[in-house]
């Protein structure tokens, strides 16, 4: 049997290539699926972003994780004491020690049984906390946060009070501009009630409509007194135009308001050469204008200038003496 040859043997390995590949794609693989099998429900927490690898904190209540309450929601009148519980879990296998306080508006409110709690290795332990609603607070929603603290990592808990009495929802659009393809605004919650806004936005050139988007919800809740600047994109805008902006802010309870701006868009290239072409035609109408009116009047011409007979050779002309016989005059004899 000859050997094979050269264009064979490259087609065996091509062959033998594929089908290796072939069987290592549908081959399993145990060693990825016994990790998986192996994974700490501490470390799904954290990829799910509950906080760190070896301990959490969260509202106490509901029993499994997945069912606690997402923060704390308190509801009182102005001088109240209102009771609730942090739960803190350590997973890992030494004590953990985390320090608690509180931040924001309502979080200033909160007390804690104790400021610093060391959680034994695999324990879950329920701290009691106290808010009391200041006596001059004024009725409507008021936003916090807990802080627990390890020393190298931090969880935020957040916290809503809803304070009793009337409540007013009053919110504000402000401080509209348009800078190129950007739109810019300010929000104001004027009332005493947590607002969540939504925005329309239109826009009219010389010639129509430029932009129309209906009212839609913005993805941020407005504590009383807060102020908020945004951006709204307009990539499409006109580069040749005269528009106005209107903004209009709804949110529930019936805060409503609405704010404009105007602006002319001009291409920056043509616009300076049309200038400069106006002003260089001004420029020859005025001077033969000015021309034309010294011309009229008679005007004498500025020193140093020039006649017109003044510019012409002159040629000096005498008087032509016809010569005649030359008479001698003297006495006759």
């Amino acid at each position: 049997m000859s050997p094979p040859t050269p264009r064979l043997r490259r087609a065996l390995l091509v062959l033998t290539t594929a089908l290796a590949a072939l069987l290592c794609a549908l081959a399993p693989l145990p060693a990825a699926a016994d990790s998986q099998a192996d994974t700490d429900p501490a470390d799904t927490a954290r990829a799910a972003g509950d906080g760190p690898a070896d301990w959490t904190a969260r509202p106490a209540g509901g029993g499994a994780d997945r069912d606690a309450r997402p923060y704390v929601y308190l509801e009182g009148t102005p001088g109240t004491a209102l009771q609730d519980r942090l739960a803190v879990t350590n997973s890992g296998r030494a004590p953990l020690t985390v320090r608690l306080r509180g931040d924001g508006r309502a979080g200033a409110w909160i007390g804690f049984a104790a400021d610093t709690v060391t959680v034994p290795a695999r324990t879950r332990a329920e701290v009691p906390l106290a808010l009391t609603v200041p006596p001059d607070a004024v009725p409507g929603d008021a936003s916090g946060e807990v802080v627990a603290d390890d020393g190298d990592e931090e969880i935020r808990v957040p916290v809503r009070v809803r304070i009793g009495g009337p409540t007013l929802a009053a919110l504000t659009v402000e401080d509209v501009e348009i800078s190129g393809g950007t739109i810019r605004y300010a929000l104001v919650n004027r009332g005493n009630a947590m607002l969540e806004p939504r925005l329309a936005v239109r826009a009219d050139g010389m010639f129509g409509t430029l932009l129309d988007r209906p009212e839609r919800p913005l993805p941020l809740e407005l504590a009383p007194g807060r102020r908020v600047e945004r951006t709204e994109p307009w990539p499409d805008a006109p580069a040749l135009d005269a528009v106005t902006v209107r903004l209009r802010v709804t949110a529930p309870g019936g805060a409503r308001d609405e704010a404009e701006a105007s602006a002319t868009y001009l291409p920056v290239a043509p616009a300076v050469g049309g200038g400069l072409l106006v002003l260089g035609g001004l420029a020859l109408l005025g001077s033969g204008a000015y021309r034309r009116r010294r011309t009229r009047r008679g005007d004498p011409e500025p020193p140093g200038a020039e006649s017109a007979d003044d510019r012409q050779p002159t040629t000096e002309t005498r008087p032509l003496v016809k010569a005649g016989p030359l008479v001698k005059a003297g006495a006759e004899s």
